[in-house]
């Protein structure tokens, strides 16, 4: 049997690094080009393959295909048929596939860090739910709960004892609802963008607690950027 899933994953992984550290195995199984952002955009639950499509602009129908057959193969995720009226396919990880979230917000936090970050380009709704759960500095003094309402679904972020939970929900428990696109909310977080501008413009809805959310958006703040002697050579 253990020699049976070592040539699925060798079959899977065209590129083996034939390496037997544990770091080199995750990149066979994981390393593929889009595959972890594949998983970033399952961490929310199942997903239709349009849906994957849709969130990640720059794949492939084929790209996308590989990808999944290449995650499910090696136990990372698992497809199954919804019951009807849906009747479709969905895209889920597994409890083993869910274990990675971790590894994807130490990513994002060391990536922040990065002064070659480009903070304009797409920005999925799982991008910015997965954010919230990895830049929270744990320093709101009161409760709160902020409902996040974008083209694909409903979040409610409730922040309490120096935690956050941010998870798909209805919206009736909470003090203050934001609406509009990932990348508008992530500028009203991360971008310093004032909610007032933003509402102005029409790019922004804000209904309920003003002052629950700009202590909500206050609560994210982003790591100083690194200097490197390649991106500094003067050491200046």
């Amino acid at each position: 049997m253990k020699s049976e899933k070592i040539t699925t994953i060798q079959q899977v992984s065209r590129r083996s690094y034939d390496d037997a550290c544990a770091a080199a195995h995750a990149l066979d199984l994981i390393g593929e080009r889009w595959a972890l952002l594949v998983m970033r955009e399952l961490m929310l639950g199942p997903r239709r393959f349009s849906d994957l499509r849709a969130a990640l602009p720059g794949i492939s129908a084929n790209v996308l295909t590989q990808r999944l057959e290449g995650l499910e193969a090696n136990g990372v995720l698992r497809r199954r048929e919804l019951p009807p009226p849906a009747a479709s396919r969905v895209y889920e990880l597994t409890a083993w596939g869910q274990e990675a979230e971790p590894i994807l917000q130490t990513l994002g936090r060391w990536a922040a860090r990065s002064p070659l970050h480009d903070p304009t380009r797409p920005f999925s709704t799982a991008s910015l739910i997965l954010s919230l759960r990895t830049m929270f500095d744990g320093s709101a003094d009161r409760p709160l709960r902020i409902g996040l309402r974008t083209s694909t679904g409903t979040y409610l972020a409730r922040v309490a004892d120096g935690e956050i939970a941010v998870d798909s929900a209805p919206l009736e428990a909470a003090d203050a609802v934001l609406a509009g696109t990932p990348e508008v909310i992530a500028a009203a977080i991360y971008g310093g963008v004032p909610l007032a501008d933003l509402e102005a413009a029409g790019a922004l809805t804000l209904v309920g607690d003003r002052v629950a959310v700009e202590r909500f958006v206050r609560l994210f703040p982003l790591p100083p950027k690194a200097e490197t002697e390649a991106l500094n050579p003067s050491g200046g």
